[in-house]
């Protein structure tokens, strides 16, 4: 097993008094680290997966809830989302059963955010679960084989089926995609059309990199605008794809209102588009190596809880910067380059509105953006 970075800060809320809740795709590791915390605990165990389960924790009353606890001082209820009003069976747990510790993990976070944000209000400490991080995966084999392993990391991502099943990454894959992204999706969505879906992550795919127009998904999956939104709004729901805004503060000729969609893992992504080619032969090897990067500062920033924002930058007159960052006011700027001796555009106009540094990331030295905490 991976050890998690997020695993200390876990164990750091136990007998906090509010329920520990993690949230995440399906199969980045939820359950196996809440697992491994509570080894040597004796702890009572609910699945939301088991139908009884599912049925005796939705809406039991305090004295219902005793009998189910019993003796047991911690309890851990995996895939919460699918129990009937989750929120408020959490709400008397806490309230009513103060020396329980409760674990909470949910794979859906657009449902399980949606029923425990308001009953769980200040009762609560959530977090997030990604598929591993760059750090962790080097933490565990060693800088040597995790440097060997960086192109097949890009090709095949971060989840930890993929890395643990060498020579069998692309089944896994197919598998997950297959079982995740479409199946999960569907069911708690309500969406009828599955093909509209899957055109529309192709299509996310394919435009990698590039700045993402509603208008112009709309015409080409044909479908309505307002459809395509609430499409790309349930992906990034369920950790499938996430938002860069455009950034844009004093000039007059900057791109204000655009966005790119990157995915949260690149195996996924090109799981989608059935193209695992070997980086050296493929048109968009830049395009994979700067969503990789991003999603792996994401990484790293949910689970340090930096409080800094994430851009890109563009003018009308196709200036462009790969990668922005603000934090407390103070503005940087990242260009992503696979090949360490690519040429790179020196925007000056940046520099000089912003007060700001542009820095050049390749793979030599990628870990000062996406190393240890």
């Amino acid at each position: 097993m991976i050890n998690r970075t997020i695993s200390a800060i876990l164990n750091e809320k136990i007998g906090s008094g509010k329920a520990i809740i993690l949230i995440g795709p399906r199969q980045v590791g939820k359950t196996t680290l809440i697992k491994s915390i509570l080894e040597g605990m004796d702890y009572l165990f609910l699945d939301g997966d088991d139908p009884t389960i599912r049925n005796i924790l939705t809406n039991p009353n305090t004295e219902e809830l005793k009998s189910i606890i019993g003796s047991f001082k911690v309890i851990f209820i995996d895939e919460a989302q699918r129990i009937e009003n989750i929120g408020i069976t959490l709400k008397i747990i806490t309230d009513q059963f103060k020396s329980v510790q409760l674990f909470v993990s949910g794979s859906s976070a657009f449902e399980l955010n949606n029923l425990t944000n308001e009953p769980l209000t200040g009762r609560k400490w959530e977090y997030k679960l990604f598929p591993i991080s760059w750090q962790e995966l080097e933490d565990n084999v060693g800088y040597v084989k995790s440097t060997q392993q960086l192109e097949l990391r890009l090709l095949y991502g971060m989840y930890p089926d993929v890395i643990n099943s060498p020579g069998d990454e692309i089944e896994v894959l197919n598998q997950l995609v297959n079982s995740y992204l479409y199946k999960d999706i569907l069911a708690f969505s309500g969406i009828r059309k599955p093909e509209i879906l899957e055109k529309l992550l192709k299509a996310l795919a394919l435009q990698l990199g590039n700045e993402v127009s509603y208008n112009e998904l709309s015409r080409l999956i044909g479908i309505n605008k307002g459809t395509v939104e609430s499409y790309i709004d349930l992906l990034c729901k369920t950790y499938v794809i996430f938002k860069l805004p455009s950034f844009s503060r004093n000039l007059r000729n900057e791109i204000k209102t655009n966005q790119k969609i990157y995915f949260y893992d690149t195996g996924v992504r090109n799981a989608i588009l059935g193209n695992f080619t070997s980086l050296n032969s493929r048109a968009d090897t830049g395009a994979i190596w700067e969503n990789f990067l991003i999603s792996e500062r994401l990484k790293k920033l949910s689970y340090s809880k930096m409080r800094i924002s994430q851009y890109f930058w563009r003018t009308k007159q196709q200036q462009e910067i790969d990668y922005v960052e603000e934090e407390s006011g103070k503005i940087s700027g990242y260009e992503f380059k696979w090949n360490p001796k690519a040429k790179i555009k020196i925007h000056k106009s940046f520099i000089e509105s912003y007060d700001s540094q542009i820095k050049v990331i390749n793979t030599d030295n990628f870990r000062e953006l996406i190393g240890s905490i």
